[in-house]
């Protein structure tokens, strides 16, 4: 028989996903009350940016972004017809695409990080000393592990401009 979650451990899951709609309402909220697009619109720039040569194949920035593919290919669209993103061909397979940052996207995720670092100040760093922000990252890091969850560079190595979700 396989052993149950505690009822510690059920609790924690519970404030966990609880915390987390709820900070990424407030930021959402944050962004548009800042004139900006949706949270996704940054982290699909951001994982863009981030790239060698800011280009991914679909399927690649879907796999960074951890959602589904339909809504990859929604906020693909979104991005190209706004300019900040475009499409091209690949010229191995001709059945594949990327999808490349344009100079438009680079600057529009580097305005929206200042809204986003507000609200991260707002509703994470206000509320947590620098060295229970390090306690939580290292508890939470113990649960990515177990989910192949990509590690993130060490806090010291991420630039101000392109951060971490």
């Amino acid at each position: 028989m396989k052993r149950k979650p505690s009822i510690e451990a059920t609790s924690a899951w519970i404030r966990l996903m609880r915390v987390q709609s709820r900070v990424l309402d407030c930021v959402e909220q944050d962004l548009k009350k800042a004139g900006f697009p949706p949270l996704a619109w940054y982290d699909a720039l951001l994982e863009l940016s981030r790239a060698p040569s800011g280009e991914l194949r679909p399927v690649e920035l879907e796999r960074q972004m951890l959602i589904p593919q339909y809504s990859t290919s929604r906020l693909i669209d979104r991005l190209v017809d706004e300019g900040l993103a475009s499409r091209r061909e690949c010229k191995i397979d001709k059945r594949g695409q990327f999808v490349e940052i344009t100079e438009a996207g680079r600057e529009l995720q580097k305005r929206m990080w200042g809204a986003y670092s507000a609200a991260i100040e707002k509703y994470v760093g206000s509320k947590l000393s620098d060295a229970d922000a390090v306690k939580l990252s290292g508890l939470l890091d113990r649960l990515g592990c177990s989910c192949g969850e990509m590690k993130l560079p060490p806090a010291a190595n991420v630039n101000e401009s392109t951060p971490s979700r």
